[in-house]
């Protein structure tokens, strides 16, 4: 139920335009989310080139299958907390907390990945894990937040958020990417850790310009409510934790592999999926129109995993691609192959704008929300397609020219633009008010499963699998699943109710 307090902040919210037409607070969040993914995306631009290079350039050693199981759970799990951070935020600290604790998570994380130690590297990832799972989810509700249900800037408004994601995905493989294979691989890891500290102090000095977005749970609670809930959640962390520390020590003895980890975690991922969707339609009560549209949810849910399965090689497939089959020099200067990762964000950067625009100047003839996931999942297996003659040439012993890259880069960007603001406002629109921060951790959880399959794709590499075909298959099924929801886009815009 909204107060008289939220009908006169979504108010001063529609009167707001200081920044570039929207509400202040965006610059607030913008300026969060820019440093919080300068962190992730520069640590990522070189985690399985440490992972796979030589202990004599100080890097892990690992095979390209283990790199690839490892990469896989670590960028699930990133996404796959997202549920437990957004149901903490809904119902015990409220999403403006949620962000602040998870920053420091995430700081603490890579940090621990500066210092030059087996132990340290795996605890840094697990620290960055757990802060990603309550911020990413939380900060995007914020965004939501800063409009009213009707405002038409609420697209645009995710858009420009998203370019705050991707500026600082541009400068992050320059800087950490540069750092960690030019000089040290931990002064990458650390100069990450300082970016989310910028963001963090930003963050709490901006927080004024939030007014009352993310200030309060989602569901209100009793004090004894709230006091069985967290000892529930304590007890809950603890067995987590405990779980955590004997998988760990059966992998330092030898009891089990990592890739074995990797394949249990992958069965929980289904497990997980199955079982919340199940939850979701059987034990909750929801209106007719309610119903409808968390349907939407699922199909949407479905065809972001898809979508991020292929999309989400960048850092490991492409990444190995690039560090050992192209030519990695422009007018005679070489140049990292991390710094391909900047590609997407640059792109971005130029293109989100224009579609920014687009979608407001078409105003009601603006594309439904399933049509752009449809161009969505069929520019990305385009852009896959686009590396078979590539990776043919790779496998004659040539080394491809770098444009090889620019371009498949160039129709992700594409494709991703049409698909992952959508979603992100889709959702904030689509979800039922009490469990909006659960169904972003949802949309997280669709990135989660997409993710992992993408590192488990990457442990095929160095397999008996022609790198050609394998892409062949990525391109055909991706372009099948887009075609799939072209043909239901008429159907789910029904389904959504007048929401686009």
């Amino acid at each position: 139920m909204t107060t008289a307090a939220q009908h006169q902040g979504l108010g001063e919210a529609a009167s707001d335009h200081a920044f570039f037409g929207h509400p202040r607070g965006l610059k607030t969040l913008f300026f969060t989310e820019m440093w919080e993914r300068f962190s992730y995306y520069g640590m990522r631009a070189i985690l399985i080139l440490f992972m796979t290079a030589p202990a004599a350039t100080g890097g892990l050693a690992l095979n390209t299958a283990t790199a690839g199981a490892v990469y896989g759970m670590y960028t699930a799990m990133v996404y796959m907390m997202s549920l437990p951070g957004g149901w903490i935020a809904d119902r015990l600290i409220g999403p403006r907390k949620a962000v602040l604790y998870g920053g420091l998570l995430i700081a603490a994380g890579h940090f621990s990945m500066a210092v030059p130690a087996t132990t340290t590297f795996y605890l840094g990832l697990v620290l960055i894990v757990l802060g990603t799972g309550l911020l990413k989810p939380n900060i995007s509700v914020m965004v939501g937040q800063l409009y009213g249900e009707r405002d038409h800037r609420r697209d645009a408004g995710f858009s420009l958020f998203y370019m705050g994601i991707n500026t600082g995905a541009f400068f992050s493989p320059l800087v950490c990417g540069y750092l960690g294979q030019r000089i040290n691989w931990h002064y990458g890891f650390g100069a990450a850790g300082v970016g989310m500290t910028f963001g963090l102090l930003q963050y709490v000095f901006g927080s004024r310009a939030l007014g009352d977005a993310g200030m309060h749970p989602g569901v209100p609670l009793s004090n004894v409510e709230r006091g069985v809930l967290t000892r529930r959640l304590g007890l809950a962390s603890l067995a987590t934790l405990c779980a955590v520390g004997a998988t760990a020590a059966a992998v330092m003895s030898g009891a089990i592999t990592i890739t074995t980890v990797a394949d249990v975690t992958g069965y929980l991922l289904l497990l997980l999926s199955v079982v919340f969707f199940a939850w979701l339609f059987l034990a909750g009560k929801w209106a007719p129109e309610e119903r409808a549209r968390l349907w939407v949810i699922f199909a949407f849910f479905v065809a972001a995993a898809l979508f991020w399965s292929v999309y989400e090689q960048a850092g490991s497939t492409l990444s190995l691609f690039a560090d050992r089959s192209t030519r990695n020099e422009i007018l005679g200067h070489t140049f990292p192959s991390s710094f391909y990762q900047s590609l997407n964000p640059i792109f971005i950067m130029a293109l989100a704008p224009m579609l920014a625009w687009l979608w407001v100047r078409l105003g009601p003839r603006d594309p439904s929300s399933p049509l752009k996931f449809a161009i969505g999942l069929i520019g990305v297996g385009a852009g896959v397609a686009l590396l078979i003659p590539a990776a043919r040439m790779a496998a004659a012993g040539s080394t491809v020219s770098p444009l090889w890259l620019t371009s498949v880069y160039l129709i992700h960007t594409l494709a991703e633009l049409c698909l992952s603001p959508v979603g992100l406002s889709s959702m904030t629109k689509l979800a039922p008010a009490r469990i909006v921060s659960l169904m972003m951790g949802v949309w997280f959880l669709g990135a989660s499963v997409g993710n992992y399959i993408s590192g488990r794709l990457a442990g095929l590499y160095d397999s008996s699998l022609p790198l050609d075909v394998l892409f062949q298959r990525e391109a055909l099924f991706a372009i099948i699943c887009g075609a799939v929801m072209l043909a239901l886009a008429p159907a789910f815009t029904k389904m959504m109710g007048g929401v686009r």
